[in-house]
């Protein structure tokens, strides 16, 4: 298989994987749980457009969003600010208008009943008045680090209602077949436990000792 049947059945297989069934085996590749969406019950998968800004400058936004491929996830390095919102209404206008599938920030927006309202996807920390200025610093299409997770770009990235994982296209591929496994036994689970039986029952766990139910 090449690069590109790789990414392609990447992004097909894991549109139907949970962030949380990924978490039932692997630990690594996961943005810190603080980052999450705006809006609820959504669900994209995409390949990482990346760009870093510093401090408060966020001129590299408008040079991100339009080389951004339609479908692309722009994933946003805060680097040491804490403060700044870098992302509002008219960049999700933008990014819309770019056919961009979605934004992650490590950090902070601004206009949230704006960028609801248009529908776009954005996981970030939370909101803030404060925003950056156009200064023409920061890089576009570089190696990042968000939010405690190495991000390349091209990589893939899966982001829902429980939040953010990060992979390369093979590990992302592998993974969407092992959680697709443990999706499609959960229906069996509960429709067992519906009936009656215990989980220590359906998972072969003895009783612990002196436990009579």
């Amino acid at each position: 298989m090449n690069d590109t049947q790789t990414i392609s059945e990447a992004l097909q297989l894991l549109a139907d994987v949970e962030t949380a069934t990924i978490g039932h085996f692997r630990s690594e590749g996961f943005m810190a749980p603080q980052v999450q969406c705006l809006i609820d019950d959504v669900r994209i998968v995409g390949r990482a457009h990346t760009v870093s800004l510093p401090g408060d400058d966020g001129g590299a936004l408008s040079r991100a969003v339009s080389e951004a491929r339609p479908g692309d996830i722009l994933v946003i390095e805060r680097l040491d600010d804490d403060r700044h919102a870098c992302w509002g209404a008219v960049m999700t206008a933008a990014a819309r208008a770019a056919g961009i599938a979605g934004v992650v920030v490590d950090g902070y927006v601004t206009d949230v009943g704006a960028i609801r309202a248009m529908g776009l996807p954005v996981w970030c920390r939370g909101r803030s008045p404060l925003t950056t200025k156009i200064r023409g610093g920061g890089t576009v299409g570089c190696e990042i680090h968000c939010a405690g997770v190495t991000v390349r770009p091209g990589d893939i990235v899966l982001a829902d209602e429980n939040g953010v994982y990060v992979a390369s296209p093979h590990e992302a591929l592998a993974t969407a077949r092992e959680a697709l496994v443990i999706q499609a036994r959960e229906p069996g689970i509960i429709a067992r436990l519906e009936a009656g039986e215990t989980l220590a029952a359906i998972y072969g766990q003895p009783p612990a000792a002196g436990d009579r139910r």
